[in-house]
C-alpha cells in the first residue's frame, strides 16, 4: 500500500511517499481502509523532532492522528464492529498514523462516522473537535449563561469551540483576524474582536467566566488574559509549551489542556454533526502524495484552514 513516512526528523522534505506492507490487525484492533486523514499542527512538531519527549514515535513514522474510513478486517476479541462499518477516530499519538491507504486502530477509540457529510471530510472532526469539547466542558465546566472569551477562534479548534459554546447557551466573545472574522461570526460568536487592530484586553468590557486560549501568543499576553476572568473563573490554554498562568488571589485557575482520545465524546460530536448542530469546515482536500507540501505550507503559515488528506482511490 501507499503511505507517507519520515525516516528521520527534520523539515517537511523528510516526508516520503512510498510503498509499505499492508498491516494485519492484532487482538483488539481493526484495520481501516482510510477515506481521509487531516493535518494537525502537532503533526509538524512531531516530524520536526520537537515532541520526542512527550510523544516518542518509532522511525520510520507515518503521521496522521485523525482517521475516517471503513473497517475491512477485525482482530481477535473485537466486539461491536463489523467489516464495512464507517468509523472515525483519534489514533494513539505514539503509534502509526493514517497518512496511508490502510491503518490499524484500537477498536475502543472508534465511533461511527457522521452520515450527513462525506466520509473523508469526517477526518476533520476528531482531534480538533475533541480539543474544543474537552477544553470547554471537561476543564472549564462551561454552562449556559456564562461568558467565554475564545482567543484564536479563527482556527479549526476555535470554530468548533464557538459552535459548541453557543449551543451550550454561553455568550461567546471571539478574537479573529480579518480573514476569519466572518467565519467566526457565522459559527455563532456574538462579539468578534479583530486582534490585528484592537487590544483584546481593552476590548473586553466585562469579566468572563472562561478564557480559552488557542493562539500562540507570548507569555505577557497570556498573563494579560487572566485579568479578564472573573474571580473564581478559569483560563484553559492549549499552547502547552507555555504553562497556563493563574491568579491565586482571585481564585482564577490556569489549566493546560492535553487532548485525549475519547470514543464516547467523539460519538456525541458526530451526532451533533448529523443533527445539524455542528458544522464541519474543510478548506482543502489534498491527495496523499501532496502531504509534504501541506507540511511546508503549514510551516510557512499559509494553510487556509483545515486540510483533509485523501489516499489513492478515496
Amino acid at each position: 500500500m501507499k503511505a507517507v513516512r519520515f525516516h528521520e526528523y527534520g523539515a517537511p522534505d523528510v516526508l516520503r511517499y512510498e510503498d509499505v506492507e499492508q498491516p494485519v490487525p492484532g487482538a483488539g484492533q481493526v484495520r481501516i481502509r482510510v477515506a481521509g486523514t487531516s493535518f494537525n499542527g502537532v503533526d509538524g512538531n512531531i516530524r520536526g523532532g520537537f515532541m520526542r519527549g512527550p510523544i516518542p514515535v518509532t522511525l520510520p513514522h507515518t503521521p496522521g492522528l485523525d482517521v475516517a474510513g471503513t473497517i475491512d478486517a477485525l482482530g481477535e476479541g473485537v466486539h461491536g464492529f463489523e467489516a464495512g462499518d464507517r468509523v472515525i477516530g483519534f489514533l494513539p499519538m505514539t503509534g502509526t498514523g493514517a497518512a496511508a491507504e490502510y491503518v490499524l486502530a484500537p477498536a475502543g477509540i472508534l465511533a461511527a462516522a457522521p452520515t450527513g457529510i462525506p466520509l473523508p471530510d469526517s477526518a476533520a472532526l476528531p482531534v480538533v473537535g475533541l480539543t474544543a469539547w474537552q477544553a470547554l466542558f471537561d476543564h472549564a465546566g462551561l454552562t449556559g449563561g456564562q461568558r467565554v472569551l475564545i482567543n484564536g477562534a479563527g482556527g479549526a479548534v476555535g470554530r468548533y469551540a464557538v459552535q459548541l459554546a453557543r449551543r451550550a447557551g454561553a455568550h461567546v466573545i471571539a478574537t479573529a483576524g480579518p480573514r476569519s472574522g466572518d467565519a467566526v461570526t457565522s459559527a455563532g460568536a456574538e462579539e468578534v474582536i479583530d486582534h490585528t487592530t484592537t487590544n483584546v484586553i481593552e476590548a473586553v468590557s466585562e469579566p468572563v467566566d472562561v478564557v480559552l486560549n488557542l493562539a500562540p501568543i507570548d507569555p505577557a499576553e497570556l498573563a494579560g488574559l487572566v485579568t479578564l476572568a472573573r474571580p473564581g473563573g478559569v483560563l484553559v490554554n492549549t499552547t502547552v509549551w507555555m504553562p497556563a498562568p493563574a491568579d491565586e488571589e482571585r481564585g482564577v485557575r490556569g489549566i493546560d489542556l492535553y487532548v485525549r482520545s475519547d470514543a464516547e465524546q467523539l460519538a456525541r460530536l458526530a451526532a451533533l454533526v448529523d443533527g445539524g448542530e455542528l458544522r464541519v469546515d474543510v478548506a482543502e482536500r489534498v491527495p496523499l502524495a501532496g502531504l509534504p507540501a501541506v507540511h511546508a505550507r503549514a510551516a510557512a503559515g499559509t494553510l487556509p484552514g483545515k486540510v483533509v488528506i485523501l489516499p489513492p482511490g478515496a
